[in-house]
């Protein structure tokens, strides 16, 4: 059973058993016909994934590593908040006219901040400390701009990442740790997904500044399974997961901004089948 599998499984179970139903609160998500969308919710669940273990891709079904880590990239590489740039239409449903979604994600990513080193964006900032003060207790970004956030589409889920570098006893190496702060996530879509794009982007950072990569922490405040998915959720927990794949980073490319979405993949990968179409909260 792969380590994806065993925490997922654990947590829907704790979410089922033990989560707060929000049915006939007020809420603001809706479904397509427009009723309200309710959930069974936990509070600040938190799931640690060691990377040099095993890579946390989820086998009680599939998940698609390349859109996942083109999302990803979309993010944290070109920047954008152009759903156009991107081969999938996840994001459509939050763009406008133009094809943007706000001042929401990518856009953060790109705005420019001074520092005493001169000015940069959050990411070029995570890649310097990394490779020139890698000590530093200040490795960090944050996409929740309050003053911004009535110019998003969508209010950022997945908000902040830190960063932290340790050195294991009789390794020359250095090796990169990081969490992942998510203030809310719909579990049965995105979980998976999130840990996927987060693990990419940790072994991506460790390849090109020379390190090993360590745990990604993922702290989730509010977890979440929506009503019309508790059946589906169900099903898939009761799957009997596969041994986990393993993963390949393209070893040529030590410039993050020279990354594709080709230059990952899965080996041995297998997987359960498709649980039909999931309805998706609005």
């Amino acid at each position: 059973m792969s380590m994806a599998d065993r925490i997922f499984i654990d947590m829907c179970k704790d979410i089922l058993e033990n989560g707060t139903s929000t049915e006939g609160e007020k809420v603001r998500p809706h479904w397509e016909d427009g009723t309200s969308a309710y959930t069974i919710k936990k509070f600040g669940v938190v799931n640690r994934y060691d990377l040099r273990k095993e890579f946390p891709i989820f086998t009680l079904r599939r998940t698609a590593l390349k859109s996942a880590t083109e999302e990803m990239l979309w993010i944290w590489q070109q920047k954008s908040n152009d759903v156009h740039w991107l081969h999938s239409n996840i994001w459509d449903e939050w763009a406008d006219e133009d094809g943007t979604i706000g001042k929401a994600y990518g856009y953060q990513m790109g705005v420019k901040h001074q520092y005493k080193e001169g000015m940069m964006d959050q990411v070029d900032r995570v890649i310097w400390d990394l490779k020139n003060n890698p000590f530093s207790r200040r490795i960090m970004t944050n996409i929740y701009v309050h003053q911004d956030l009535h110019e998003m589409n969508l209010y950022p889920c997945a908000y902040s990442m830190t960063f932290n570098v340790t050195q294991r006893k009789g390794e020359d190496k250095l090796t990169l740790n990081a969490i992942l702060n998510q203030r809310s996530q719909d579990v049965l879509m995105a979980n998976n997904w999130n840990v996927v794009q987060y693990a990419v982007l940790v072994h991506m950072l460790a390849q090109v500044c020379d390190m090993q990569v360590g745990e990604l922490v993922h702290v989730i405040a509010d977890a979440h399974i929506y009503d019309r998915h508790v059946e589906m959720v169900k099903e898939l927990i009761s799957r009997e997961p596969y041994p986990a794949p393993k993963f390949w980073l393209n070893p040529d490319i030590h410039d993050f901004y020279q990354f594709t979405r080709n230059d990952v993949k899965v080996i041995d990968y297998q997987y359960g089948p498709e649980i039909g179409d999931i309805p998706v909260a609005i």
